[in-house]
């Protein structure tokens, strides 16, 4: 975990309409490391999700840079809050969406999808349309369509912000468990503190907008299994929730006096 697959250099950014200017980024600067699972936490509005599309490509940066290592911008996957699938195509057809359009479609890319299918507990429910199935499926379904593309570089904005509770636990360890397997590189923008600890390498906190890294703080957990719920136990979680907690209250505390 050494190899650095993405590195963010004094990036800045701010969004320019008739009302004036507002600074979004001050000097981001972070780098990830292959295989590290790292989320992003900070105040609301502070720039995360506009970071995630600096990152994939999708807008540029004022200033500072963005360096992608060892990977080309096609092999970054974006997952976003809402599952987007196509009503009118099965869950088959939408999770091989992106080789078609991208003319990669081959023998084994539809192995590598049914292989998926079989791991995310979807295999029966291939030949149903979106609207047949539950919010946690259709975003495993989600998740299906972007690693079919084999991402060498996961963003992961919020995408289970929009499910309830003890479905966003399932799914959320789920999707954890099963990135872990894969070893790809994910970065994880989420609001849920407890998230953050309980899937994250390492989680860093960005301060109020505009944003810039407050702390990097690695999450190392004693844990008989990796999941969700097991993490909430581990003796080291009540204390990295109140220190990443009290890096975020600060910010507001900041931002009103």
């Amino acid at each position: 975990m050494n190899q650095p697959v993405l590195e963010c250099r004094d990036v800045c950014f701010s969004y320019h309409s008739t009302n004036g200017e507002t600074k979004a980024l001050s000097n981001i600067s972070f780098q990830i490391n292959s295989g590290e699972f790292v989320a992003i936490v900070g105040p609301s509005g502070c720039g995360k999700s506009t970071l995630l599309s600096i990152i994939a490509g999708l807008i540029k940066p004022e200033s500072g840079e963005v360096i992608l290592h060892h990977t080309q911008q096609q092999k970054i996957g974006y997952m976003l809050q809402q599952d987007h699938l196509l009503e009118w195509r099965t869950i088959w057809k939408n999770i091989l969406l992106g080789p078609e359009i991208t003319g990669t479609l081959t023998k084994e890319k539809e192995a590598l999808a049914k292989r998926l299918l079989t791991e995310y507990g979807l295999t029966k429910f291939k030949d149903k349309k979106p609207g047949e199935l539950s919010g946690g499926m259709k975003q495993r379904a989600a998740l299906i369509r972007t690693m079919v593309m084999e991402p060498a570089l996961l963003l992961l904005d919020e995408p289970f912000s929009a499910l309830d509770y003890q479905t966003r636990l399932m799914v959320s360890g789920d999707i954890g468990s099963i990135i872990r397997k894969t070893g790809v590189t994910a970065i994880l923008i989420t609001h849920d503190l407890s998230e953050a600890i309980s899937l994250a390498d390492r989680v860093l906190v960005l301060t109020k907008r505009p944003a810039s890294v407050k702390n990097d703080i690695p999450i190392d957990l004693t844990l008989s299994e990796h999941t969700p719920l097991s993490a909430r136990n581990a003796p080291e979680f009540k204390e990295l929730f109140t220190l990443l907690w009290k890096e975020i209250s600060d910010e507001y505390s900041e931002k009103s006096s």
